[in-house]
């Protein structure tokens, strides 16, 4: 999971090296808890939070194949 969520914010982000997810599992749950650059915050979100929503669904798409939960939250840096 955390490689995928990685791939898809470091592509959506103009400082791709600023990009941090940390993955915590639990049984069959999966936290991932990510950092972007504040100025990429923004794009990452997406208007109305369509962008980040949609990141969501690809992990959870992801994460129902291996009989898994996943949460994503954006954190401040």
């Amino acid at each position: 999971m955390k490689e995928l969520a990685t791939l898809l914010l470091k592509s959506l982000s103009t400082t791709p090296d600023n990009v941090v997810v940390n993955e915590t599992v639990e049984e069959n749950r999966v936290f991932l808890s990510t950092q972007v650059d504040a100025a990429d915050k923004g794009k990452v979100i997406g208007k109305d939070g369509c962008i980040i929503k949609a990141v969501r669904t690809v992990l959870t798409a992801a994460a129902t194949n291996q009989d898994k939960k996943v949460t994503l939250k954006l954190e401040d840096k």
